[in-house]
């Protein structure tokens, strides 16, 4: 006689419920990682639309070579590296690399770019899921700062703080041309010189952004414009190539290690929205986090289902959370969600047409807006929280 068990399945209000608890905890370290889902959720292109755009506005010469290094598995990034690569090696000699000259690679550089920041114009995208996003994290009065990392070029984030009037560090201080400032993005409290209070939300764009300027091409400084690049400039999007030139790596390995510091801190509660986890290095940032901290609570909602590596990962490890609509990974276990009622009361922005709805950012925003946060008082803030200490792991 066969014997079926019932499918094990999860609780959609048992994990929200959980989730504010933890939210609510005045002691966490909170931090949150925004993929393109988080843009797209705004109406902004994700990469391959954006590839597709770039790859559409070139002229004949740079659309070869563009579908040329798309073939051999390069992505956007990897093909600016390419060209910027190119163009130091080749030192405006006559020689060619990939049929171009040192100035052709600079000239679709710039072009790419151009290309780039047009079809990442905030002017016609939606930003009620940024304004939502924002105004959580804006009124989250925790012991450590709020610190957002995002690996996203658009400014969506940057205007919702503003609209908000939120306060905001993004490791420039400046107007029109600010500068990178690597001593207050490495400070940490109790660093009475570098450390800013912590109710400035920080922002910290890993890929860099297309307000991303490199000032000159002798110093290589990346400083941050009050505008986005002109036609005429190449933007600082993150140079991939490891062989890259290290003056032109700086704010991007400065940000890495802040965010490896980030999801390693005890008692961290990271959530990952928009992310497709295809990033090699902030996969293994992330993992080797979830293995060397169970304390910590690592929760990535999955618009897209749960990718295979993530499944890996979470099957083995109880602190990270894989959700999806259908199914989700919690404490290691695999199962899908129980069907809610038509009659219970809840939230659309939990559960829609059959499946778990915070996965899609709009809804976890709104989720997150409505949520009761810890409050501290304000010299709480400033002078009883504990120090963070640097782990090395």
């Amino acid at each position: 006689m066969i014997v079926y068990h019932p499918m094990p399945h999860h609780s959609i209000l048992q994990f929200t419920n959980e989730l504010s608890a933890k939210l609510a905890a005045r002691s966490r370290h909170v931090c949150v990682l925004l993929g393109a889902g988080a843009s797209k959720a705004c109406g902004l292109p994700i990469i391959d639309d954006l590839q597709q755009r770039v790859e559409k506005g070139l002229d004949n010469k740079g659309r070869i070579f563009f579908k040329e290094q798309l073939a051999k598995g390069r992505n956007l990034e990897q093909i600016l590296s390419r060209l910027r690569k190119i163009a130091t090696l080749l030192d405006n000699s006559t020689d060619v690399v990939d049929d171009l000259t040192a100035r052709e690679a600079e000239s679709l550089d710039k072009k790419m770019c151009q290309l780039i920041v047009e079809a990442l114009n905030i002017k016609n995208s939606c930003l009620s899921p940024m304004l939502d996003f924002v105004a959580w994290a804006g009124k989250a009065d925790y012991r450590f700062p709020v610190e957002i990392f995002t690996t996203n070029y658009d400014l969506a984030l940057e205007r919702a703080l503003e609209i908000n009037g939120i306060r905001y560090f993004d490791g420039f201080i400046g107007a029109s041309k600010a500068p990178f400032h690597t001593e207050l993005v490495e400070a940490r409290i109790g660093d009475t010189e570098n450390w800013l209070p912590s109710f400035f939300v920080r922002l910290w764009k890993l890929h860099g952004s297309i307000n991303w300027e490199w000032e000159n091409e002798l110093n290589a400084k990346v400083i941050r414009l009050g505008t986005t690049v002109s036609k005429g400039a190449p933007a600082a999007i993150y140079p991939s190539d490891t062989k890259y030139a290290e003056s032109r790596r700086v704010p991007f390995v400065v940000l890495q290690d802040r965010f490896h510091q980030a999801v390693h801190q005890p008692e961290t509660l990271m959530l990952i929205s928009g992310y497709s986890f295809n990033d090699e290095h902030i996969n293994e940032i992330i993992f080797s986090a979830v293995k060397r901290n169970p304390r910590s609570n690592y929760i990535a909602f999955c618009f897209d289902g749960i990718p295979k590596q993530l499944t890996n990962i979470s099957t083995k490890s109880p602190n990270l959370q894989a959700v999806g609509q259908s199914k989700a990974i919690l404490k290691g276990e695999l199962a899908g969600w129980k069907e809610l009622d038509s009659d219970q009361d809840i939230d659309n922005n939990l559960w829609a047409n059959g499946k778990f709805a915070l996965v899609d950012f709009a809804n976890l925003a709104r989720y997150l807006a409505k949520e009761p946060v810890a409050q501290l008082e304000h010299n709480d803030k400033l002078h009883e929280a504990p120090i963070l200490e640097k782990n090395d792991a």
